[in-house]
């Protein structure tokens, strides 16, 4: 036999042949799907071959423009703020809320700090006086929380908010007041005079000790002072709001206490009190009409018995109320305490977020580490500091994660060979995908889009194992090269088979996130359209940056450098063989209709005594499949790449086979050939009748139906102990709060654009309506409903009474008033008034006319001027109303003793154009309760605007739950978008309904069960590595300290990953090969004008379907597909008769002083 010629070395006269740089077709000659998908890989094949001429610049290029933009992250604002990242702009909710920041300002009236008292032990009954001893202790040193700041003390009294302070001219009453006035504090305590001592108010006179609540009686102070001032309206102020004795009048908790006063009821029994009788129906202030604190809003867990009667509760709370930052600022606007320190309301949100974060530490320092029950403490700033706090980037995290994900990439991509290992590809690419990650990231801020929690905490490590994905499907595609292909084209091989599916993966993904903006909550939008951004930005790298470093990293392959310390020589020696097409026999080249480059099956051999590795073609009439391939001769092993070589065994001795480790030559896409296809797919095994195909169908089919079932139980709603770390303090008070204080204040809100005067019945019939609603808390039956037009109009009646009582005993005449009540001189002014401007008064109405009608109705003519004397002369009911009335009325002062008639002017209010009712909502849990309360006051207000009353509801549950009304429709649209916009995308790339859900299955020939298992042999690999790049960047966030990121992002995104792998890997192969469509393409040889059809292998083989006759031309498509053909032998291979079988073998060493068979293509110099 004669001996081979070097590979080295070309025949005389050879010619490469030429490879058009897009591919021909014919009218008729191919489908329009294989056309395109022919053009475009054309595309990327010039893509890949321009990068690998210029990888240096390109590389260089590439990183320069990502780290510019990265840059951006320089400008990137954080958002906290909750409306803006829950409320949608230009949302009905939204339009509300500027509507009442533009009458009411940006802030609320006042801010809550709250205290919870649970027991250590589950169900223990907390209505003792025992524990609320404790819990007196708690309030009792949040209470006397100071800061210091701006060199002033600041302490409760100066900051919390006080209810309707009257305005009183005498002097002396007025700064007594002004210092005694109690701070706004619902507790339990108030029920007993203990509540006294969460006032820290006190006043000075002349000849008594300090006076406090703990032993101020009013009454009596009134009756002292009375022979020296005249105090008789301050005293019917008093009497209409119900003060009476205030605390000192109440049961002592301990009335063995030395300073419980002698008027306790239980000062002279010393029996200690029945906390749930006293506790039973609320408490009170030191108001009785205005300030009933009910006992939803003190008591949790209660149980009563069957007459109703309260016996016990789990939960104590009580509520401290601060003034807004802008209230305060006004408050010592101008005022000598802070003229020395440039006071600004900047100043004051200062003040409070300190006086508040003092008020939490030390309110849950206050019980000892033993006692029975537990303090839970929380407030606004809390609150903020938590948002702060989960938005904050874990830079441990991200960098853990991230040098994970490079220590997995390079130890996957190592190999023994040094010629095929890719360690710093691995390497490289992650970087790379970090860096791209950043420049999205800050192409985002340049945008002005802000980031929000879920920016930091999960799109990080998302876009980190989505573009890991590509990474590994490029690498392991350029490790694959057809053979035959020159080494300047080898990026563009690579673009040209794997492009098209990093084009459509990423194209698609970015088509998702942009549909998720569809959601109605602007964090998820933020967070959708920042994902779409780095989604592209990773495309980009990858498409356009990471061809460069592979073409880097086989100039050091070819080179014989080491992977990683590519400055070292590799010990193997291992480089990349070139093999050229050549031409055959009689002239003709192979052609095929949609393959011209395919593996066949060959086998290396490794000649000792000349030193030379040559490459066997068996002949076709001889070529059988190897008796261990468990699909027979339906699936030929590629036997990896040309660069693969026989290693050469040292010695004197005669032929030696080059053999390697088992371990050296298994990897995943041996497994999926050898074992996992075989499998999968075979029709039926030893141990069951069932085949596999069958027992996935029913597998997959009962997890379809488990998850269909569980669809039907998801929930919507995201609970506020989600994003607080597990195991805080913080967590402990908002779990106790979810679980006995599910009370929500909110209000209803009536416009402008209609006459208040002429719709009272109107506004009645509202809000009897709201009040009727399920959600909403009633009111006691002994209490009138707390809203100003009821306030408003019982104040009225009031001073109309008042009127009457001083008409029949004669101290009111026609013509004077001094001589009545305060009261009734009040109802004399309005009762002449007639709103006519030309004649204001008409005296002859005070017998006539009634301040409110029979029906209950105020007369329409004195309703705004009777509204500014009732703003005026009842500050305590208006600021129980909590009306918040825009344009406010004027100020008006009564002078009951003016005698020069200006007193009788007074001035209508503007007409109203905000106004509202507050309400509270109970039994909130569920976001299905939320949803049913939202409904229920959107369809009162609807039925109010019938009737010409313009009304909102407005409070936290309508702020934050209201985008669960449409959240359902919105998310199935975006779905269906989503889904019809993805097979759009493939379709029109692909021109094939079948091919867009089917890419590689179609390209390949054979039965099903061969094209099934080809695909998947070509595929296990890289969608391998891609899913666990995927789980090892959610890894990361499994360390989160927040339940949102664990339970939403993690769990969910993991159990996507694995299904969609499962999918992909074993449901998908099963289902091609029993439904599969017929292939796309027919695998010809043309070796002459008559088409050679070998006969088919034994067993079932790879059966060649082809016509009788033939077009004069074909196209040329490359497809990633492996078809074993059977064509004749290349002039100088080396055969090998039929009967002996080659011995597969690794890489051998050439000879150092060997020819190089790249020759002048070569990227470094041949050594010798």
């Amino acid at each position: 036999m004669a001996r081979p010629p070097p590979l080295g070395e070309l025949p005389p006269g050879y010619t490469p042949p030429a490879r058009p740089a897009t591919p021909q077709i014919l009218a008729g000659s191919l489908k329009a799907p294989l056309w395109l998908r022919a053009y475009f890989q054309g595309l990327l094949f010039s893509l890949g071959c321009g990068i690998q001429r210029h990888c240096g610049k390109v590389l260089f290029l590439g990183l320069l423009a990502f780290g510019a933009l990265a840059l951006g992250l320089r400008v990137a604002i954080i958002e906290t703020d909750l409306e803006q990242l829950w409320v949608e702009v230009g949302s009905r909710v939204s339009q509300e809320l500027e509507y009442t920041k533009e009458k009411l300002g940006e802030e609320a009236a006042y801010t809550s700090q709250m205290l919870i008292q649970t027991p250590r032990q589950e169900g223990e009954n907390v209505l003792t006086p025992e524990a609320l001893d404790l819990h007196l202790q708690a309030a009792l040193t949040a209470s006397k929380v100071q800061v210091s700041l701006y060199g002033k003390s600041w302490d409760l009294n100066k900051i919390c908010y006080k209810s309707g302070v009257p305005l009183i001219e005498n002097g002396m009453i007025e700064r007594m007041i002004e210092k005694l006035f109690p701070c706004v504090i619902l507790t339990p305590l108030d029920c007993f005079w203990e509540g006294a001592k969460l006032q820290g108010g006190s006043a000075y006179l002349p000849g008594r000790p300090d006076i406090q609540w703990t032993n101020l009686d009013p009454e009596q102070l009134l009756a002292e002072l009375g022979p020296f001032a005249s105090l008789e309206g301050f005293r019917e102020l008093l009497d209409k709001a119900q003060v009476g004795q205030a605390y000192v009048g109440r049961p002592c908790l301990h009335p063995d206490d030395l300073h419980c006063p002698p008027s306790a009821p239980n000062h002279h029994s010393r029996q200690a009190p029945n906390v749930a009788q006293e506790l039973s129906g609320g408490c009170h202030g030191f108001s009785h009409k205005f300030m009933h604190w009910q006992e939803e809003l003190l008591l949790g867990g209660m149980a009563r018995d069957p007459q109703g009667q309260l016996l016990r509760a789990e939960a104590l709370q009580s509520t401290f109320l601060l003034m807004s930052p802008r209230q305060l600022y006004e408050h010592f606007r101008g005022d000598y305490q802070t003229h020395d320190i440039g006071w600004s309301e900047e100043q004051a949100g200062t003040v409070l977020q300190a006086w508040q974060r003092r008020f939490v530490q030390l309110a849950q320092e206050a019980l000892p580490e033993n006692a029975s029950q537990q303090i839970h403490a929380f407030s606004s700033t809390t609150l903020d500091d938590i948002l702060h706090a989960f938005s904050e980037v874990s830079a441990a995290r991200v960098v853990g994660g991230y040098l994970l994900m490079l220590a997995y990439a390079c130890v996957t991509m190592l190999r023994w060979d040094c010629a095929q290992s890719q360690g710093a590809v691995g390497l490289a690419g992650v970087l790379l995908v970090a860096l791209a990650v950043a420049s999205g990231l800050g192409l985002c801020a340049l945008l002005g889009i802000a980031f929000n929690a879920a920016t930091t905490q999960v799109l990080p490590f998302l876009a980190l194992g989505i573009g890991v994905d590509d990474i590994f499907l490029l690498a392991h595609a350029f490790t694959e090269a057809p053979p035959g292909s020159p080494l300047q084209e080898r990026t563009g091989e690579c673009l040209r088979r794997t492009g098209t599916s990093v084009t459509l993966t990423s194209i698609n993904n970015m088509v998702a996130f942009f549909m998720a903006a569809l959601v109605p909550i602007p964090a998820l939008r933020a967070f959708s359209l920042q994902a779409a951004i780095v989604v592209g930005c990773n495309f980009a790298a990858v498409m356009l940056v990471f061809p460069a470093v592979l073409s880097l990293d086989l100039r050091r392959r070819h080179c014989r450098r080491l992977d990683v310390l590519c400055c070292f020589s590799s010990p193997c020696s291992a480089r990349v063989i070139q093999i050229l097409p050549q031409e055959l026999g009689n002239g003709t080249v192979p052609v095929g209709v949609a393959h011209l480059t395919a593996t066949v099956q060959a086998f290396a051999h490794c000649e000792a005594s000349s030193q030379h590795v040559v490459t066997i073609l068996p002949p076709q009439a001889q070529l059988v499949p190897p008796p261990s391939d468990p699909l027979g001769s339906e699936l030929f092993s590629p036997g990896g790449s040309t660069r693969d070589l026989l290693g050469q065994e040292e010695g004197t001795g005669q032929k030696a086979a080059c053999k390697s480790l088992p371990c050296a030559r298994w990897n995943l896409a041996h497994f999926a050939r050898s074992q996992f296809a075989p499998l999968l797919l075979q029709s039926h095994t030893k141990l069951s009748r069932l085949s596999p195909q069958a027992v996935v169908l029913v597998l997959f089919g009962a997890l379809l139906g488990l998850s269909l079932y569980g669809a039907t139980l998801v929930q919507d709603g995201l609970a506020l102990t989600d994003v607080v770390p597990r195991g805080t303090k913080e967590h402990a008070f908002l779990s106790a709060q979810l679980r006995y204080f599910s009370l929500y204040e909110v209000a209803l809100v009536t416009q402008g654009g209609f006459d208040y005067a002429h719709s009272q019945r109107a506004l009645f019939d509202l809000h009897q309506r709201f009040s009727s609603l399920k959600a909403v808390l009633p009111p006691p039956a002994t209490q009138a409903p707390r809203t100003w037009l009821h306030y408003y109009r019982s104040w009225l009646q009031g001073i109309q009474a008042a009127f009457d009582q001083d008409w029949a005993s004669g101290r009111i005449t026609r013509h004077s008033y001094r001589n009545g009540s305060e009261d009734g001189a009040l109802a004399y002014k309005l009762l002449v008034q007639t709103g006519d401007a030309q004649e204001p008064l008409d005296f002859s109405q005070l017998t006539t006319k009634k301040l409110v009608d029979k029906e209950g109705l105020i007369p329409p003519e004195l309703f705004y001027m009777g509204l500014t004397v009732w703003v005026s002369s009842d500050p305590l009911g208006l600021a129980a109303s909590q009306a918040n009335f825009y344009p406010p009325p004027p100020e008006w002062l009564h002078d009951k003793y003016d005698t020069t008639g200006e007193n009788l002017r007074i001035p209508a209010a503007q007409p109203l154009e905000f106004a509202q009712f507050p309400f509270l909502l109970r039994g909130l849990q569920k976001t299905a309760d939320f949803v049913e309360a939202i409904e229920g006051a959107r369809a009162a207000c609807a039925e109010a605007s019938q009737a010409g009353v313009h009304a909102y509801p407005s409070g936290s549950p309508f702020l934050f739950w209201e985008q669960y009304l449409g959240l359902r429709r919105c998310f199935l649209l975006a779905v269906c978008i989503l889904l019809l916009c993805t097979f759009l995308v493939c379709a029109l790339l692909l021109l094939n309904p079948w091919t867009a859900a089917l890419i590689g299955f179609l390209t390949a020939q054979g039965s099903r069960n061969l094209r099934a298992a080809r695909a998947l042999e070509r595929t296990f690999a890289p969608v391998t590595d891609g899913a666990i790049s995927t789980l090892l960047g959610l890894l990361m966030l499994a360390g989160s300290n927040f339940d949102f990121i664990v339970r939403y992002f993690f769990v969910v995104l993991t159990i996507l990953t694995l299904l969609g792998l499962l999918h992909g890997l074993v449901l998908l192969p099963v289902l091609l090969s029993i439904l599969g469509p017929p292939p796309e393409v027919v695998q010809m040889y043309k070796e002459s004008t008559e088409v050679l059809s070998p006969p088919a292998p034994q067993g079932g083989g790879l059966r060649w379907g082809v016509p009788s006759t033939l077009p004069q031309s074909f196209a040329r498509v490359t497809t990633s597909m492996t078809v074993a053909l059977h064509p004749p032998p290349l002039p100088g291979a080396y055969i090998h008769p039929a009967s002996e079988e080659p011995t597969w073998s690794p890489a051998a060493t050439p000879a150092a002083n060997g020819p190089s068979n790249l020759g002048p293509r070569g990227l470094c110099p041949a050594t010798g």
